[in-house]
């Protein structure tokens, strides 16, 4: 049985570190900072490179559980939108104590698509180019922002490989939005966002009732491949660990439910 248990670092430069160690802001809880003082060791992953940034920093996953159901979760795009970072390091723990979990599920995760991005604290990747609107979707509009072509950052290329290779049964991604929070879907994910929302209280909120997104993940995941992907929004500036805490319940529920 090939069992892969990761702690998953925020990639700043190509150097991981603890998931708990600077993971919180000035407005931490004391809760969060007790769990991370007294949380027990994780078991350190197993990494494979699929790729690199713009600037050579690797883009690294690695593997839980050998299930059926093969799940993508993707712990960043844009990389001011850091707010995920403790459910992406917390995640495969809490896969591990839900019992049959790893016999259902084969979870891949992807740290963070954009290094260079959250190097900067900055949306886009070092070429300022969007990486959520360089996919080849039929929506796809080429301009400076969003890239010339399709797939033309390698970032967003390796990621294309990736879900080309893996052809998983759910994406899900992790964002954040400015002054909201909700679970956004694409493609055949109404059922799973709706889950979503009644375990977390987030609300469900589909790509068309948000700005039109050229080119993004979930038009080409959703729509043009038919893949099941949700796009977790947390509220921009939420204390990651607390972001974790309240929706753990739903992204577990989703990831285990076919």
């Amino acid at each position: 049985m090939r069992l892969l248990l990761l702690l998953l670092p925020l990639l700043t430069g190509c150097v991981g570190f603890h998931p708990y160690q600077g993971a919180g802001r000035a407005s931490e809880s004391s809760g969060a900072a007790e769990a991370a003082s007294s949380a027990p060791a994780i078991w350190q992953p197993e990494w494979t490179e699929i790729g690199s940034s713009r600037e050579n920093r690797p883009l690294r996953v690695a593997r839980l559980g050998h299930g059926r159901r093969r799940v993508l979760w993707i712990g960043g795009i844009h990389g001011n939108e850091r707010e995920g970072r403790i459910s992406t390091a917390e995640l495969p723990r809490a896969l591990i104590e839900t019992p049959g979990a790893l016999e259902l599920v084969t979870l891949t995760i992807l740290e963070d698509v954009n290094p260079d991005g959250t190097a900067r604290n900055t949306r886009g990747n070092a070429m300022g180019v969007d990486l959520n609107r360089n996919y080849p979707a039929d929506n796809f509009k080429p301009s400076r922002l969003f890239g010339l072509r399709p797939l033309d950052q390698p970032e967003a290329r390796a990621l294309h490989d990736l879900i080309e290779l893996e052809r998983p049964h759910l994406v899900i991604v992790a964002h954040s939005w400015h002054d909201d929070h909700f679970i956004n879907f694409d493609g055949p994910a109404e059922h799973l966002a709706t889950r979503f929302s009644q375990l977390s209280g987030y609300r469900v909120q589909s790509s068309q009732g948000i700005a039109p997104t050229p080119g993004s993940l979930g038009s080409w995941v959703g729509n043009t491949m038919g893949i099941p992907i949700l796009t977790l929004e947390y509220h921009r500036g939420r204390d990651p660990w607390a972001a974790w805490l309240e929706t753990k319940a739903a992204i577990l529920a989703v990831v285990m439910e076919g």
